[in-house]
């Protein structure tokens, strides 16, 4: 069962829950996908998410991890932008 899929939660902050209207997404994707794949899926679906591509940092179950990171059914993802503030 190799192609079955597992199911991760996305806590989206800052534009990302901006670009979607809500505060957390939950996905099925496919074993073996990586943090960054699952970004790139979401910039395929809002591309103009683009521009933070390479200034996310992602967590997953409340540490910071590498975009290589492979994901496991039932993981949750932050992705963080910059933020800034005053």
């Amino acid at each position: 069962m190799s192609n079955s899929s597992i199911s991760i939660t996305i806590k989206l902050f800052a534009v990302y829950q901006e670009v979607y209207g809500k505060s957390e997404l939950q996905l099925e994707i496919l074993p073996q996908t990586s943090v960054s794949q699952v970004l790139e899926g979401l910039i395929a679906e809002h591309p103009k998410l683009e521009q933070w591509r390479d200034r996310t940092r992602f967590g997953v179950n409340l540490e910071f991890v590498t975009p290589e990171t492979i994901l496991q059914n039932g993981d949750e993802v932050v992705l963080v932008p910059p933020v800034s503030g005053g």
